[in-house]
C-alpha cells in the first residue's frame, strides 16, 4: 500500500462509523485539488469524498468557520451532504454528487447553458436566511495577505503596491455604495462546479462568508473565462431581468479585484513550496490581468455606474 493510501485508511478509521473499515473493501480515487488532498472513496455501493487538509492552510483558512459555511450550504441544497467534520484536524468527509461533471473553462464554454446554471446556484445560496459565519472583506484580506508575504519576506511582483493604491476610487465607490451580504462562496473555481446537465452544485467552502453577492459573478468570469455572451448569459441569469449598469459594474469590478487578491494568495502557495502548480507564474499572470482591466476606459466607466448607483 502506497504511503498515501496508508494516510487515507488511517484517517478514515478515525472518523466514527468508519472505525472497522478494512484495507482492500473500498476503492480511493485522488481527486483534484490545489493547496488539499481530497478523494473519492468507493465502499460498496456507497460514495464519499474524503478532504484532508494541506500543509500550513491553517495559517489562512479557519477551519470552523469553514465546516459552518459548508453545512449550511448543504442545507440550502446548494452543496454536498456534510457527513463528518473536525474543525481541529481539517478533516471533512462528505457524500459523494453522483453523475456530475467538475467543471473546466473548456466545459463552461462547451455545455450549453452552463453559466446561466452555475448562476443560479449561485443565487440560491445568496438568497438562503441562514447566515454565514465569516465577513470576506477584500481590502482588509488583501492586508493580511500582504502581511503574511512580508513576515516571510517573500517577493511581490513589480508595481504590486502602485496597482493597489490605484484601487483607491474602487474601494471608496463600493465603501460608499455598500451591497447587502449574503453566503458567499467566494472562491468560485470552475472545479468547484459540478454540473449534471440541469442543475450545478457547487463545493469547497474554505474562503466562504457574507459578502457581496457580485463578488462571486465577477470571479466566477475570470475563474471559467467567460466571453461577453457568457457574462450575459450568467448576468441575466442571475437576476431575472436585464442587469442594470450598477450590477454589471460590480461584477467587472471584482473581476479585477480578485485577481488583485489572489495574486497574494498565489505568492503565498509559492513562499510554501506548494509542488501543485507554478504559483509564481500564477500570481503574476493574475496580477498582469488585473492591470490589463484596471487600464481600460470601460474599467473607469463601470467604478462611475456603481458610484452614481
Amino acid at each position: 500500500m502506497t504511503e498515501e493510501l496508508q494516510q487515507v485508511h488511517q484517517v478514515l478509521t478515525q472518523i466514527p462509523g468508519f472505525e472497522n473499515l478494512e484495507q482492500g473493501t473500498y476503492r480511493v480515487e485522488r481527486l483534484g485539488g490545489l493547496t488539499n488532498l481530497v478523494f473519492r472513496i468507493d465502499s460498496g455501493s456507497d460514495r464519499y469524498v474524503l478532504r484532508i487538509p494541506g500543509k500550513g492552510t491553517e495559517e489562512y483558512i479557519d477551519r470552523k468557520v469553514e465546516m459552518h459555511n459548508a453545512r449550511v450550504a448543504a442545507n440550502a441544497d446548494v452543496s454536498a451532504e456534510v457527513l463528518h467534520a473536525d474543525s481541529a484536524s481539517g478533516i471533512l468527509l462528505m457524500c459523494h454528487l453522483d453523475n456530475t461533471v467538475t467543471m473546466t473553462p473548456q466545459e463552461f464554454a462547451r455545455r450549453e447553458g452552463s453559466a446561466a446554471r452555475a448562476a443560479r446556484a449561485l443565487k440560491k445560496m445568496h438568497d438562503w436566511p441562514e447566515a454565514f459565519e465569516f465577513r470576506f472583506e477584500l481590502f482588509a484580506m488583501i492586508d493580511d495577505y500582504l502581511a503574511i508575504l512580508d513576515e516571510r519576506k517573500a517577493e511581490l511582483p513589480p508595481g504590486y503596491a502602485e496597482v493597489v493604491e490605484s484601487a483607491a476610487p474602487v474601494r471608496a465607490a463600493l465603501q460608499r455604495n455598500p451591497a447587502v451580504l449574503a453566503p458567499c462562496h467566494c472562491d468560485p473555481l470552475c472545479e468547484n462546479f459540478l454540473d449534471d446537465g440541469t442543475r450545478m452544485w457547487v463545493v469547497d467552502w474554505e474562503y466562504s462568508g457574507m459578502n457581496d453577492p457580485l463578488w462571486d459573478l465577477g470571479d466566477l468570469s475570470v475563474e471559467a473565462g467567460f466571453t461577453a455572451a457568457q457574462d450575459e448569459e450568467m448576468m441575466h441569469a442571475y437576476c431575472g431581468r436585464e442587469p442594470m449598469a450598477a450590477e454589471v459594474g460590480r461584477m467587472v469590478i471584482y473581476k479585477a479585484m480578485c485577481d488583485l487578491l489572489w495574486t497574494l494568495w498565489g505568492l503565498i502557495q509559492h513562499s510554501d513550496g506548494n509542488p501543485a502548480e507554478d504559483f509564481w507564474a500564477y500570481s503574476i499572470g493574475r496580477f498582469e490581468r488585473c492591470k490589463a482591466l484596471m487600464g481600460t476606459p470601460e474599467f473607469t466607466q463601470h467604478v462611475a455606474a456603481v458610484e452614481a448607483s
